[in-house]
């Protein structure tokens, strides 16, 4: 069974990918998004952090960060849409289904590169808190 971490970000593709269909969701992207693929929402994994031990659990902090990244004239209007859509689709239910205690948006920003025929980048973050027992990442507490 994977970790509880991986089902998170895995829940969290699919709600976002559900969301904002037919913009593609790319996990963790190894290569810059063309100009043909966007838009794309970029999701990237932050850190993971610990923020408390109780017994034999373990509390834990997952910064995600969301990059809406579209070109053109209209580029603003398409990244808003698209981060208000998987903003709505990612505090639906703040739990994921029972693998998380919260979801929590901590901030956004907006990049504009004139030099790429108007690219904008939307970036959010958002942190959710879960816990897991401290011997077992599979399992939540």
């Amino acid at each position: 069974m994977n970790s509880v971490r991986e089902r998170i970000l895995r829940e969290v593709v699919a709600r976002l990918s559900s969301a904002i269909a037919p913009t593609p969701v790319l996990r963790m992207p190894a290569v810059p998004v063309t100009r043909e693929a966007s838009p794309a929402l970029l999701l990237f994994a932050d850190g993971d952090s610990i923020t408390a031990h109780a017994n034999h659990l373990v509390d834990r902090l997952l910064i995600l960060r969301f990059a809406v990244v579209a070109r053109g004239a209209d580029a603003f209007d398409v990244a808003d849409l698209a981060l208000v859509a998987a903003h709505a689709a990612l505090l639906a239910d703040p739990n994921l289904g029972g693998l998380a205690i919260a979801v929590r948006e901590i901030d956004c920003e907006w990049e504009f590169d004139d030099a790429d025929a108007g690219a904008t980048a939307l970036p959010a973050r958002y942190e959710i808190r879960y816990r897991t027992h401290a011997t077992d990442l599979t399992q939540t507490g």
